[in-house]
C-alpha cells in the first residue's frame, strides 16, 4: 500500500477513535496498522476493534501492565507451556503440551492465563522499546493426548483473544501430532476462526511437513524433542528484562 493512502486510512482510523470518545495517544503507528489489518482496512471498524480492545485491556489487565505469575499459579503448575526463541523469522515461540492440560473449572482463571500467556510471549519478543508490530509463532503439540485432555472450549477462547485482543499478532500456528479423534473437534473449533486466522495455521501430517516446520522455526529455536537444539523452557521460568520507568506508560499496549 502505498505510503500517501497509508496516512490517509490512519488518520481517518485516528479520527473515527475520537468519535467514539477515546484517543489513541501513546500508540505508534505499527500498532495501528495492526488494527487496520485486522478489520480489511476499514478505519471505523479498525477504530471499534481498537476501542474495545482498550476498554477490556483496562478492565481485565491491572495497572502494571502484566499479569502475575501468582494469579495463575494453578495452571502454571501443570508445566504445560514453554517459551522458546527466537524462530528463524525473529519471533519469540510459545509451545502448549496439550497432554499436560486439563479443561479448567474456573474460565474467569482461565482467561488469565491466557492473557498471561500471551502477553509474556510477545513481551519476550520485543528488543529494546516495543515497535507495536511483534508477532508470535505458537506450536500445539497433542502427542499422547486422551479424552481427559480435549478441551475444545479453551482453545476457542485462546484463538478468539488473540482474534479481538492482539490483532496480527500471530505469525503462524504449527499443529503436531493429530490424532484422529481430534479431528472432528478441530472442525468444530473451526467454526470459531477467521479465515485470516486458520489461513496461519498449518497442521503437520507428514515428513515433507515435519522438514518444512524444522527449517521455518530453525534447529536453534526448536527444543531437542522436536528435533532441534535447544532446551525446553517453561513459560514461568523465563525472566524477562524488567521495563524501564519510562516504558511502563506502554507496556499495557501489547
Amino acid at each position: 500500500m502505498e505510503e500517501e493512502s497509508q496516512e490517509l486510512l490512519l488518520t481517518q482510523f485516528r479520527k473515527s477513535v475520537e468519535k467514539l470518545s477515546s484517543s489513541t495517544e501513546g500508540h505508534e503507528k505499527p500498532t495501528l496498522m495492526r488494527f487496520l489489518v485486522a478489520r480489511s482496512m476499514d478505519p471505523d471498524k479498525a477504530a471499534k476493534m481498537f476501542v474495545d480492545w482498550q476498554k477490556w485491556r483496562a478492565s481485565f489487565v491491572p495497572p502494571s501492565g502484566f499479569i502475575p505469575d501468582s494469579e495463575v499459579k494453578n495452571e502454571l503448575e501443570f508445566k504445560k507451556i514453554c517459551l522458546q526463541g527466537p524462530t528463524k523469522s525473529g519471533h519469540p515461540l510459545v509451545l502448549v503440551i496439550t497432554s499436560k492440560h486439563f479443561a479448567s473449572k474456573d474460565q474467569a482463571n482461565f482467561k488469565k492465563f491466557v492473557v498471561y500467556v500471551l502477553d509474556k510471549t510477545i513481551k519476550s519478543g520485543i528488543k529494546g522499546k516495543e515497535a507495536g508490530d511483534e508477532k508470535l509463532v505458537g506450536v500445539i503439540d497433542l502427542a499422547n493426548i486422551t479424552y481427559k485432555n480435549l478441551d475444545a472450549r479453551g482453545l476457542i477462547t485462546s484463538f478468539q483473544f488473540l482474534q479481538s485482543y492482539y490483532p496480527e499478532r500471530l505469525a503462524k500456528c504449527y499443529i503436531l501430532h493429530m490424532p484422529g479423534f481430534f479431528v472432528t473437534v478441530w472442525k468444530f473449533v473451526c467454526r470459531f476462526l477467521e479465515k485470516a486466522t486458520q489461513e496461519k495455521i498449518v497442521i503437520v501430517t507428514n515428513a515433507e511437513e515435519q522438514r518444512k516446520f524444522e527449517e521455518d522455526i530453525g534447529l536453534e529455536a526448536l527444543p531437542e524433542e522436536y528435533g532441534g537444539r535447544a532446551k525446553l523452557t517453561l513459560i514461568q521460568d523465563v525472566v524477562l528484562p524488567q521495563a524501564a520507568p519510562e516504558m511502563l506508560t506502554n507496556n499495557n499496549h501489547l
